[in-house]
């Protein structure tokens, strides 16, 4: 059987060649024994009882047994050169030949070239893969293996809450027969489906049944429209596009919605499910200084970084989960991974506002909220707080974007018994960091917490730097950003700024983009920004820098009003900065009033897109 019909590619070969020869390469053949006297079978049941055999291993590293046969053959071929086949146990090698055994090459599946692509840009460090399978971070992960234990085990409870309550077993249901229609449309395993739906239950259905497919998803921001979506179909070559009506037109051939991918019987048992190490997940970051680049992920970064986070969040198959961020994004996704690995239910924000997530935590009475803190000042501006009930919360994770610590206080101070923690994370990384709901108020709003497990972190030259088993492996077909995004020693440089305090919780002090260079005085606005934030006429501030003909460079607030019938003016912020001990050449030299911030999906303020009047 050949590579490209299993998948492997030489990317595979080098990230999990060594750890499969370690653990698998065949005893006679460490004791020098020719290989013409290998006895298959007496092989096999040792190899088994050391925990050795191919299922086995396929089980730990996340692949399948005849991608483990096929490695573990090509580095026994390369290393003894023994000139075995990938198919001699199945053939029944040195024993007797079995014919009905044999599949013609031509008939077997193989994956496309642009699947093959895909996969080939799924290339990791060798010896840190060995570390994450030896740590347990890296295991056999799947979504559609965390279903099927779900409807197993729990089949009657509650696994979507939005208008109707879904359970385990009645989703596994209606993920199996949308994965029958995806196949009926043509949709192969490793080939890309882009999704552009709000946070319903079809778009829980389509990921999950992409997943079922062992195809891989691509996300789809929903305010994307014509240029922006035919940019990203065109790069990441996607086979299929899962959208809303309304928008189907903009996909031109490809758009589907998802009733025109229900088909009448469920995709048959026998369809092979993915690995861990399959790709599953292809993201476009935010782009909040440059174009965006494209993130792959395998199920091995993402569903590990998910499942030991849930301990760490203190989450459990009785908690309810709800996103105020789009699942389009990989904060919103997190959630669900979250949910999915423990068993959660998950309550649905179709979009957000500050009422209607007021009124979802009231009717819904979720446990656990992901938000942004402009989430929460929103809430906060309107009142929301004394108007509807936010009790049953226990936990909040706010992220997104830089939270001013008075939000933090007033959130903790409004929701009595809930831990408003922050998290720091990126699409390269899901959650890299995060404080945990037994820490003091004070690190909640002064830090964004400790590393997740099996994550490491460094400060260089102010600059944050992540690596580990959530990290992604690289920019899909984008060599000149990942010469620049990583080290030689394989560290990402994340373009945040950040410190780190005694008890290793750190804060996040800006991006290395933001600097303002005045008169060759270089400083971050972050702190600017945190007290104007706390001002009680302003909803939303970022400061950028503007030309200055003999500084070069000075500050520019641009500001949302919590009331525009209510302004402000600039010395009426400086003074009250200054108030603050705000050093005098960090103070705003001009003030915009505008009406909206430019935010990404995730209330992200894109700066780029702030511009000076004329």
């Amino acid at each position: 059987m050949t590579r490209e019909q299993l998948g492997v590619t030489e990317a595979m070969l080098a990230t999990f060649g060594e750890a499969v020869f370690r653990m698998s390469h065949n005893l006679q053949l460490r004791e020098g024994d020719p290989v013409r006297r290998l006895d298959w079978a007496e092989i096999e049941r040792q190899r088994e009882a050391m925990g050795l055999a191919d299922g086995q291993i396929a089980a730990k590293l996340g692949l399948t047994r005849e991608q483990v046969m096929f490695i573990r053959n090509s580095e026994e071929s390369r290393r003894f050169r023994t000139g075995q086949t990938a198919y001699l146990l199945d053939l029944g090698g040195g024993r007797r030949y079995r014919p009905e055994r044999v599949v013609r090459l031509e008939d077997r599946f193989a994956y496309s070239e642009s699947a093959l692509r895909l996969r080939g840009a799924l290339k990791f460090d060798a010896e840190a893969t060995r570390r994450y399978v030896e740590q347990g971070w890296w295991g056999d992960d799947t979504l559609p293996k965390w279903l099927a234990r779900h409807a197993k085990e729990r089949p009657d409870a509650p696994a979507v809450v939005s208008g109707e309550i879904i359970s385990w077993k009645i989703l596994e249901q209606r993920v199996l027969h949308f994965a029958e229609g995806l196949r009926r449309a043509g949709v192969a395993p490793g080939e890309v489906v882009a999704v552009q739906l709000p946070n319903t239950p079809e778009f829980i259905v389509a990921f999950l049944a992409i997943c079922r497919l062992g195809a891989v998803m691509c996300t789809v921001h929903m305010p994307y429209r014509g240029a922006e979506i035919a940019a990203l179909l065109r790069h990441s070559r996607a086979k299929l596009a899962i959208c809303l009506p309304a928008t189907k037109e903009l996909f031109g051939g490809l758009g589907r919605t998802p009733s025109e991918l229900e088909a009448d019987s469920p995709l048959s048992k026998d369809f092979p499910e993915p690995v861990a190490a399959d790709p599953f997940l292809l993201l476009y970051t935010s782009g909040t200084t440059a174009a965006p680049k494209c993130v792959p992920h395998s199920y091995h970064t993402m569903l590990s970084n998910a499942r030991l986070g849930v301990p760490e969040h203190r989450l459990s198959a009785a908690d309810r989960i709800l996103s105020a961020a789009p699942f389009t994004h990989l904060f919103g996704l997190y959630a669900l991974h979250c949910a999915w690995s423990c068993g959660a239910a998950s309550v649905l924000l179709q979009a957000f506002s500050p009422k209607d997530l007021s009124e979802k935590i009231q009717e819904q009475k979720p446990s656990a909220l992901w938000t942004a803190p402009a989430h929460i000042a929103a809430v906060r501006a309107q009142g929301l707080f004394d108007k509807h009930d936010w009790s049953s919360l226990k936990l909040a994770i706010m992220s997104g974007s830089a939270c001013p610590p008075q939000l933090v206080r007033e959130f903790s101070e409004r929701v009595k018994g809930c831990a408003v923690t922050q998290l720091w994370g990126m699409t390269e990384t899901q959650g890299a960091l995060y404080t945990r709901p037994g820490d003091a108020l004070e690190v909640h709003c002064s830090s964004a917490g400790r590393p997740s497990p099996g994550t490491e972190t460094r400060i260089v030259e102010g600059e944050l730097q992540v690596r580990g088993c959530l990290l992604f492996p690289g920019f899909y077909d984008n060599d000149e950003a990942n010469a620049a995004a990583f080290t030689a020693d394989g560290w990402y440089r994340t373009g945040d700024l950040a410190a780190v305090d005694a008890a290793g919780n750190f804060s996040i002090t800006g991006r290395v983009k933001d600097i303002i260079n005045r008169g060759g005085v270089k400083f971050n606005p972050r702190d600017v920004e945190d007290l104007l934030d706390s001002h009680p006429k302003i909803l939303q501030s970022a400061i950028v820098p503007m030309p200055d003909p003999i500084l070069g460079e000075k500050a520019c607030a641009f500001v949302v009003l919590r009331k525009a019938e209510d302004p402000v003016r600039l010395e009426e912020l400086t003074q009250y900065l200054l108030d603050k001990k705000i050093a005098k050449n960090k103070l705003p030299e001009r003030l915009v009033v505008i009406p909206d911030m430019p935010l990404t999906p995730t209330r992200k303020v894109i700066k780029g897109k702030l511009k000076l009047p004329e």
